[in-house]
């Protein structure tokens, strides 16, 4: 994997998501880059040499902003502030999720209005880069002030507190760092403060919904083909004419992902004559559902790079004046407000899906295909039940992820003393957007395995994705000729699926 280098130009949802991956991470060697770090911090040391007073340098925290902190005591905040946060409870974000959220954190110091010396933001990079991350529990943060609880476990990291991952365990992290000759930091002040005021929790896991969300859309479409192959459906329903007749991008480009999908392959005819003029909605409809989704990424993209890359702690410094700028850019809304978007698209997806699963597997509406997709011809064939059970496990996931989709935003509460009375919730909806996204994934592993089936009972694959997404599955999971169980079979699609070998077809980038 490439360097990921953090500059003026920002970081991409695809840089972050590489880091998250295991590119390295590095700050931008320009000179008038590192300059502008360098010159936050001093204006911040100015400021405070003229006595200025500056919200959580020499006052005390949120409503405590009323106390003054004694000239004696200021360099005793940051370490104070890392250490009554330290209170993040429920499972661990694991090592790809740590490393996303330390992406976006360091991008959005980077941006020099936040008084971080640069030097803190080097260690940054260097321990993603040597995979040393912090170990963040996912509980905790009413997503403003930011993520300042799950964020502290990034400060303790760096002053060799907490736990951490390396080498794939969690484990103590001052013998980490010591056993990678590397000091723990003091840090000056405010520069904790700048490392936690943030939405960098919320907007680092985002960055992985959405590559995810992405791919789960092209998917959709390609398992849409299949179910038009196995259902003998009707390829007019994707006629380009009718999508510019209406013409949302998104739509417009899942319906030709499907038409181009539903070519025959390499030596087959085309399809005859289909049974029934208008399929069922969840296929000929389903432009119009994936379609929802890939339009809600061209918007949902601009929001969460502005997060990226935007300056969102609290108080600000302007590089150039020097100026304290006293705000609530920790806010985040936005970020919430696209991944419960993003949550509801995902999970009209499961439930697609899901339709489709019931369609192949009910006799009365398959068009031939033998009930629940049983393949036993053998005298005890009414002995077996094929697809019966995974029809169900479906269903129950999609109504799982369904469950899901109540907007976070409108649960905010007041707290911390009536200082924080309006809070974003964002980390609950980006927690919950990657829940429903593994639900879903689930589901269309399920009924991949069981569109395979279908084409199986039908006489093979005729399409090109049918034809390429089952040679893929077939290499991992036989046709179910007798009830045998088949959780190892979805739990195989799915490695396939994020291994980036499962040929689900190109999708390119749609805008608006």
């Amino acid at each position: 994997m490439t360097e990921v280098r953090v500059g003026a130009d920002g970081l991409t949802i695809e840089d972050v998501v590489r880091v998250a991956y295991g590119a390295g991470l590095a700050l931008d060697p320009a000179p008038e880059f590192q300059a502008r770090l360098a010159a936050s911090a001093a204006h911040l040391q100015a400021r405070l040499a003229a006595g200025d007073v500056v919200y959580g340098v020499n006052t005390g925290f949120g409503d405590s902003c009323v106390n003054a902190v004694a000239s004696e005591h200021v360099t005793a905040m940051p370490l104070n502030l890392v250490r009554f946060h330290g209170c993040g409870t429920g499972a661990l974000l694991g090592p790809i999720e740590a490393a996303a959220v330390t992406a976006v954190r360091v991008a959005a110091l980077a941006r020099g209005w936040s008084g971080v010396r640069p030097q803190v933001l080097t260690r940054l990079c260097e321990l993603v880069t040597r995979r040393v991350l912090p170990a963040i529990p996912s509980e905790g943060s009413v997503g403003a002030s930011g993520d300042l609880t799950p964020l502290s476990y990034v400060a303790a990291l760096l002053i060799g507190e907490r736990e951490c991952w390396s080498e794939g365990q969690v484990t103590a992290a001052g013998p980490v760092l010591q056993a990678h000759g590397l000091e723990p930091l003091t840090l000056a002040p405010k520069e904790s403060l700048a490392l936690m005021n943030g939405t960098s929790v919320m907007v680092g896991l985002g960055c992985l919904a959405f590559a995810q969300a992405r791919r789960l859309a092209r998917w959709c479409a390609a398992l849409t083909a299949m179910a038009s192959e196995a259902l003998a459906g009707n390829p007019g329903h994707f006629d380009d004419r009718i999508f510019a007749a209406k013409p949302h991008p998104g739509q417009r480009a899942c319906a030709r992902w499907i038409r181009e999908d539903l070519r025959p392959a390499d030596g087959e005819a085309a399809r005859p004559e289909v049974p029934r003029i208008q399929d069922r909605y969840s296929v000929r409809c389903a432009p119009h559902v994936i379609g929802v989704l890939v339009d809600a990424l061209a918007w949902i993209r601009g929001w969460i790079e502005v997060e990226i890359n935007g300056a969102n702690d609290n108080p600000l410094l302007d590089p150039d004046s020097g100026d304290v700028l006293h705000g609530g850019n920790f806010y985040g809304g936005h970020a919430c407000f696209a991944l419960d978007a993003l949550k509801t698209a995902v999970a009209n997806l499961a439930d697609l899906v899901d339709r489709q699963m019931a369609q192949i597997c009910n006799p009365d509406m398959s068009n031939g295909l033998p009930a629940n997709l049983v393949g036993r011809t053998g005298a005890d064939r009414a002995a077996h039940h094929g697809f019966k059970a995974m029809q169900i496990s479906t269903s129950a996931l999609a109504a799982e992820a369904l469950k899901l989709t109540m907007p976070a935003s409108v649960f905010s509460r007041s707290t911390e003393c009536h200082n924080q009375d309006k809070v974003s919730m964002g980390t609950i909806a980006a927690r919950d957007c990657l829940r429903v996204l593994e639900l879903t994934e689930t589901t269309a592993a399920i009924a991949t395995l069981a569109l395979c089936q279908a084409v199986d009972l039908r006489g093979g694959p005729r399409c090109v994705r049918s034809r390429a997404i089952h040679a893929a599955v077939r290499a991992r999971a036989p046709r179910v000729d007798a009830d045998r169980r088949q959780d190892g079979d979805i739990a195989a699609v799915l490695r396939l699926l994020r291994s980036d070998e499962l040929p689900i077809g190109p999708m390119e980038e749609v805008t608006p």
